[in-house]
């Protein structure tokens, strides 16, 4: 339950907007600038933290980031780390799964990479109060709708 001083000093949202943006690679430009430009902020500020919190990536890498902007023109944002589905790509060198999972596999990885898949996807901030457990399965499952085979060791 809030206290009466949360509620007074809460700031009204005008929007939360989801956007995917390449690590270091917000610009004012589409789809950056026209989606917090209806709202009025600043897109100059948010390409500044945004790249400066997503230096640590590697460039062009896909990043989820949620901004909440408020009334007063004023916003916050998270971000995310990459998808699960990228990093499952990118650990079994593929452009896109199969076509048909389940009948067809794309290609194979081992349960070592799923764990390093999930260790990465633990710091998320909602990810942090899973099991490492809980995401591997969620990964690997994930992974068996692309079409890509999890085994213990590749031979």
């Amino acid at each position: 339950m809030s206290t009466l001083k949360e509620i007074l000093t809460r700031r009204p949202v005008a929007a939360t907007i989801r956007l995917t943006v390449p690590a270091g690679g917000a610009r004012p430009a589409p789809p950056v600038g026209p989606a917090l430009g209806q709202y009025r902020l600043n897109l100059m500020a948010f390409c500044k933290d945004f790249n400066a919190r997503t230096q640590k990536y590697k460039p062009d890498t896909p990043m989820a980031v949620t901004i909440t902007a408020f009334k007063d023109n004023t916003f916050e944002f998270t971000v995310k780390s990459p998808s699960v589905t990228w990093y499952l790509k990118k650990a079994a060198g593929i452009e896109s799964g199969s076509s048909r999972p389940g009948h067809v596999i794309a290609t194979t990885l081992s349960v070592r990479h799923i764990y390093e898949i999930a260790k990465i996807k633990q710091s998320d901030p909602y990810c942090q109060y899973m099991s490492l457990e809980s995401i591997c399965k969620s990964i690997t499952g994930t992974a068996n709708t692309m079409g890509i085979k999890v085994v213990k060791d590749l031979d």
